[in-house]
């Protein structure tokens, strides 16, 4: 309705359901605006329903801006909704929170259908439309309106948020559609790559490590330098290596692989132990077969593979007949056991895409695009992401709070 020349209504479409797109749609109605979803899938938050393990780490209490790749960029946005206001608002929800270790925050429940059905409730309740089975197509400016195109039907819109997503864990509808429609309409998109997802090995012995767990340092090393280092579980599989140290570790992994750099993996199995009691044990074991000698120290199914990297396979040779070379090499070998890194398991099991849209065109304060008034962008669409432990939903909520928030006004 215009009213002495002046447009009185404000109609804001919502692109994705995710998280992000949940909470743009629900802030822009809270400034008063008409707002619509259009959702691909038959139901909302497919992505969230996934993480951690179907408990949903829906945030991190400790989180702050230096958790991600731009720091200067989510201050901005953290300072206007972070995990302090999230907490509050899924409060308010009846999402009561479980903090546990490294302040990653769960619902009580613990689970994730909890954080989907308390939104979508919100969603009925503000009285917000959700138009599933709506692919975006096209997305277009015509006279200051915003033309949405989708395989059904054509929609128009005052403004609009893209929270599409990225291309990580593509069942869930990210499919990286989103970042076709903001180049189309001039934005710049950075480098993307897999993030929080498996790594694959060239390794000959894999097969039979498949399976194999253990509690170790991870270090990921680059020209002969320690680059990145985490500790705890580590799982050895068939194809390569997993686990929540290799998540953290893959972010900075893949991006030296698109480049085309030669990365390692280290895994310090033994953490605890100096290297003389471990000769000393060896010592005191001498009448043992050096297989034998090692069985109580590293898991079963590792004693032949780190035997044949340290060039032994004669595994029932008395651990005292060994060189002083061989007993060095078998030791380096529990100290540091390095694998080529080929690739990853890609976007199919990774947990976020790193890069995306350019932050150049994309005001820091109201999420806006630079190049378009009107376009607003959230949650993992742009070129922000951080490690595990409930960071890159923090992002997703603070990043559509704060679309939602100005597009709405």
């Amino acid at each position: 309705m215009i009213y002495g020349g002046i447009k009185m209504s404000n109609k804001v479409c919502v692109i994705g359901a995710g998280a992000s797109g949940i909470f743009a749609a629900i802030s822009a109605r809270q400034q008063g605006a008409d707002v619509f979803i259009l959702e691909r899938n038959q139901k909302i938050g497919k992505k969230i329903l996934a993480t951690g393990n179907g408990r949903c780490n829906f945030t991190n209490v400790d989180a702050t801006d230096n958790n991600y790749n731009h720091p200067y960029f989510v201050k901005s946005v953290f300072e206007q909704f972070g995990p302090e206001q999230t907490i509050k608002y899924f409060e308010s929800l009846g999402i009561l929170p479980k903090v546990e270790d490294e302040g990653k925050a769960y619902p009580y429940s613990e689970q994730a259908s909890s954080i989907v059905e308390v939104l979508l409730y919100e969603l009925n309740r503000l009285d917000i439309p959700i138009i599933y089975d709506s692919f975006v197509e096209e997305l277009s400016i015509k006279n200051n309106d915003y033309i949405i195109k989708t395989t059904n039907k054509q929609y128009n819109a005052d403004k609009v948020i893209l929270t599409t997503g990225g291309k990580a864990l593509p069942k869930s509808g990210s499919d990286g559609n989103g970042y076709q429609i903001a180049k189309k309409l001039g934005h710049k998109i950075t480098p993307i790559f897999p993030s929080l997802v498996k790594l694959n090995l060239d390794y000959p012995y894999l097969k039979q490590m498949d399976g194999v767990k253990v509690k170790a340092k991870a270090q990921l090393v680059h020209n002969e330098k320690v680059i990145h280092e985490e500790f705890g579980d580590v799982l050895f599989t068939k194809y390569g290596i997993s686990g929540p140290t290799i998540l953290q570790i893959s972010r900075t992994a893949n991006q030296l692989l698109l480049e085309g750099q030669k990365i390692y993996i280290r895994v310090i199995l033994i953490n605890d132990l100096e290297i003389y009691e471990l000769v000393k044990r060896f010592k005191n074991l001498g009448a043992k077969p050096i297989e034998m000698a090692l069985v109580g120290l590293i898991p079963r199914k590792l004693i032949h593979p780190i035997l044949k990297e340290a060039n032994i396979h004669n595994y029932q040779l008395n651990t005292a007949s060994l060189s002083g070379k061989a007993l060095k090499r078998v030791l380096d070998v529990l100290y540091n056991w390095q694998f080529l890194i080929i690739d990853s398991k890609g976007y199919d099991e990774a947990q976020v895409t790193a890069g995306g849209v350019d932050l150049d065109l994309v005001d820091q304060m109201t999420l806006e695009s630079k190049v378009h008034k009107g376009l607003y962008f959230a949650g993992e669409i742009l070129d922000i992401d951080a490690l595990c432990g409930g960071y890159n939903l923090q992002w997703a909520w603070s990043s559509g709070y704060i679309a939602g928030k100005y597009a709405g006004k």
